[in-house]
């Protein structure tokens, strides 16, 4: 079922420039890329450059969970792409966020994951993306 696929639209009430800034700044990234429910910053490495890998350990109170990727596409302020790879993932999975300025300081985020192992992983991974998006929305406020 590697044809699974989520999308998750959201408006994030900071700049165009600031919300895509956020998504390639490891101390940035450490505050908003959590598992849901989690207030734990995560571990970050990141070299956001096309072909530049990242590695994001989130951490919770029982373990930790590896995630890393390497970029595919950067159009700053536009667009990021990445593989995506976790427990949960398939190993060719693949993220692509776009940002649209949506006036008065928001930006409109369209974040496309493609790829999971069955309806299960896909649907952990929208709870998760969601949970991303809302700390990212606190986190920039």
């Amino acid at each position: 079922m590697s044809e699974l696929e989520l999308t998750i639209n959201r408006t994030i009430a900071a700049p165009r420039e600031k919300v895509f800034n956020a998504w390639i700044s490891p101390n940035a990234m450490a505050k908003f890329m959590r598992p849901p429910g989690c207030i734990t910053d995560s571990k970050v490495k990141n070299d956001p450059t096309k072909g530049g890998r990242f590695e994001i350990i989130m951490v919770t109170s029982e373990r930790e969970i590896p995630h890393y990727g390497t970029y595919l596409e950067i159009d700053p302020h536009s667009r990021l792409s990445f593989t995506w790879g976790s427990p949960h993932s398939l190993d060719d999975s693949v993220v692509t966020i776009d940002f649209v300025e949506a006036g008065q300081g928001k930006t409109d985020v369209t974040l496309r994951h493609v790829k999971f192992r069955n309806e299960e992983s896909r649907d952990g991974h929208n709870k998760g993306w969601t949970a991303i998006l809302d700390s990212m929305d606190e986190a920039l406020a």
